[in-house]
């Protein structure tokens, strides 16, 4: 007997492309290539010969870039 899905369940963190993340903060895929290669920027997971990201570590990585309350 199988349990009917609900809400509550808990769902994977969705992977981003490069491309995604590019576009979201707005910069070309070969600053986060360069990030990546230097230890900057959002932590990625390398697929194959692709980087994922985490959209938590995305946002993660932009609440510690963001300004302290002034």
């Amino acid at each position: 007997m199988t349990t009917p899905t609900t809400a509550a369940e808990w769902r994977p963190d969705p992977l981003l492309t490069i491309d995604d993340v590019a576009a979201w903060l707005g910069k070309p895929k070969n600053t986060l290539y360069a990030w990546h290669s230097r230890g900057k920027g959002p932590r990625a997971i390398r697929v194959g010969n692709t980087l994922r990201y985490r959209r938590s570590e995305v946002e993660h990585w932009l609440d510690t870039q963001t300004d302290p309350e002034r």
